[in-house]
């Protein structure tokens, strides 16, 4: 199997301001910077649940993301004054808490845990399914736990950056735009580093997803 090396990072260059007419973020934003506090609560409410959701999928601890998820926001009402709309709110507000879920993992070294249900398409709709199906009843649950113990062993193994591009791909959604924004990489940078990832795991999983 051929790998490629994830390709090294180049910070993008600083973006123009993006247009923020009729943007209901930077309405709620302008409030915020001109002294209606409360205003920072409709952001908080709008965003609170998905921005946890990431922090979860980076650190598998529900009282480490609850935490974090909060230090977020409060870096960002601290720092909102210097928000000027160079990039959109949500985009502003996922750099702040990826940085500092990073920050905390790295002093940490958390373990990080997968969930067998947000397994990228590629490897398990076809040949993992296919190979659970041979399995007699009573191997599937053994054949499961296998999977989730090698599967969390492959993320382990996975650098902090690679991970994160997973989670911001593969589970929340984001685009390749999004997540070089939040990162501060280039998009071709994304790519190389979801590539080199899954064949990464893919590699970790060959036992399983080999055809019987």
């Amino acid at each position: 199997m051929n790998f490629i090396k994830a390709g090294t990072e180049v910070l993008a260059k600083p973006s123009p301001a993006i247009s923020q007419e009729n943007n209901p973020d930077w309405a709620l934003v302008q409030k915020v910077q001109a002294g209606e506090v409360s205003a920072f609560d409709q952001l908080v409410t709008k965003y609170r649940e998905r921005l946890y959701s990431t922090i979860y999928n980076l650190t598998s601890n529900r009282e480490d993301a609850a935490d974090l998820t909060q230090e977020t926001f409060i870096k960002a009402f601290q720092s909102i004054q210097r928000f000027k709309g160079n990039a959109s709110f949500f985009t502003w507000l996922y750099r702040i808490g990826v940085n500092t879920t990073l920050t905390y993992l790295k002093k940490r070294r958390r373990r990080r845990f997968f969930n067998f249900d947000a397994l990228p398409d590629e490897v398990s709709q076809s040949e993992i399914i296919e190979n659970l199906s041979s399995k007699s009843k009573t191997d599937k649950p053994t054949f499961m736990k296998e999977l989730q113990e090698k599967l969390n062993e492959g993320l382990q193994m996975l650098s902090l950056k690679h991970r994160t591009v997973v989670v911001l791909f593969e589970i929340e959604g984001l685009t390749h735009q999004e997540i070089a924004k939040i990162m501060k990489c280039r998009e071709a940078t994304v790519r190389s580093r979801l590539f080199y990832a899954k064949q990464q795991l893919q590699a970790y999983l060959k036992d399983y997803i080999q055809h019987p």
